[in-house]
């Protein structure tokens, strides 16, 4: 095993851990490391969003194993991010990548800050227990577009708003979870048809990520309270901006 294997697969297993603790692919702060590591952005995005794909799976099996997960929410999600994800791949070829990057980074600072700092009366005490559909459906199409634009999930937008929205950050961990390994494997089939997947790469990340996804989500589940998570899940998205910005 080389060492771009071993620096590859480590951090698909740490990030995997990290990000699986609120429910976001680990993709978004993956793929701009693996660049900055050397790697061609054609080989990190679809290594970033097939480690998503295995991560998050792992992570959904613990959830739907312990009936953590709230199918009826997800299932809307899931159809509208599958729907945008292509044709944000596609828009690579035409949209300024500079331009979205910088919006992207603006709504980042703006939603950790909320979940950080914010706190709303009208869920003080109580979060919600309704299953709306327009709204999941609307966030989940934003986030399947800038999943396939970005190369990085979608999990870092879904998470946010729906909290925001007032519902229980755990089971919108769980919800986020559920939904990202679609959004990343349909990702995933348009970057390795636009740009080039390494397989020599892909596999052992991918069995780290699966791992490291999984354990993350039993001991986000096990050991941390919502709000725990809320906080923890804006700081991470504070994390991501900064990063971000090196990439414009």
């Amino acid at each position: 095993m080389d060492t771009t294997m071993i620096v590859v697969t480590a951090l698909s297993f740490g990030l995997s851990f990290l990000f699986a603790l609120g429910g976001i692919g680990a993709a978004i702060a993956l793929v701009p490391v693996l660049h900055w590591y050397g790697l061609p952005l054609a080989t990190a995005r679809p290594t970033g969003l097939f480690v998503n794909t295995l991560s998050m799976a792992g992570a959904s099996y613990s959830n739907i194993k312990n009936k953590r997960l709230d199918f009826r929410m997800g299932i809307p999600l899931i159809l509208s991010t599958s729907l945008l994800a292509p044709l944000g791949a596609w828009s690579t070829l035409f949209v300024p990548r500079s331009i979205v990057l910088i919006v992207f980074i603006c709504f980042l600072i703006f939603s950790s800050s909320m979940m950080i700092f914010f706190k709303g009366s009208a869920y003080a005490n109580q979060y919600r227990d309704d299953r709306p559909v327009l709204l999941p459906s609307l966030i989940g199409a934003v986030a399947g577009y800038l999943s396939g634009l970005l190369g990085v999930g979608g999990g870092g937008l879904i998470s946010p708003l729906m909290i925001l929205l007032g519902f229980n950050p755990k089971k919108v961990a769980a919800i986020t979870a559920f939904v990202v390994p679609f959004s990343s494997l349909i990702g995933f089939i348009s970057y390795s048809i636009i740009g080039i997947a390494n397989w020599h790469l892909l596999i052992p990340a991918a069995l780290a990520a699966w791992i490291g996804g999984y354990a993350g989500t039993h001991f986000m589940n096990s050991k941390m309270k919502p709000n725990t998570v809320k906080k923890l899940l804006g700081f991470l998205l504070l994390l991501l901006a900064i990063k971000m910005m090196f990439m414009v």
